[in-house]
């Protein structure tokens, strides 16, 4: 297995600012891992909701984490504004699986890449279900 390396700003399709917040520093001194997975799940659901028209309490199809990662390269810290970039690593017609860089505004690299996979889920059924139609093509415009 390869060693996970920070990735270039060119890597992503669409960027979203995010505000550090004194409470996401550990005793480190660092934003907390469980952090960026909050970073992660707020950048996702703002595109699904902005671009593809995810109305959240209400859809009959919704798409429910069932894998997740990050690879850390350096430390982030309050108070800074945040770049998270935001790409689809694969797309299938019932899941899609994203790829999110952070990054300091100054810098090109990411100092933090998380991945995770939404699988669509029929709400009443419980069984997997296609992706809907206007989340999949606000999704490919990211391909």
């Amino acid at each position: 297995m390869a060693h996970p390396e920070p990735a270039h700003r060119t890597r992503y399709a669409l960027f979203y600012d995010v505000p550090t917040r004194w409470a996401d520093n550990d005793i480190y001194g660092h934003a907390n891992n469980v952090v960026y997975y909050a970073w992660f799940d707020t950048v996702v659901n703002q595109f699904l909701i902005e671009r593809g028209g995810m109305r959240p309490g209400h859809d009959p199809v919704v798409g429910y984490v069932v894998a997740s990662a990050c690879d850390y390269f350096a430390p982030v810290s309050y108070p800074e504004i945040l770049e998270l970039g935001l790409r689809i690593e694969r797309l299938g017609t019932k899941s899609v699986s994203w790829e999110l860089g952070v990054f300091s505004a100054t810098e090109d690299t990411t100092r933090a890449v998380g991945r995770f996979t939404h699988a669509f889920v029929d709400q009443a059924s419980g069984k997997s279900a296609a992706i809907p139609p206007t989340i999949l093509k606000a999704l490919e415009v990211l391909l």
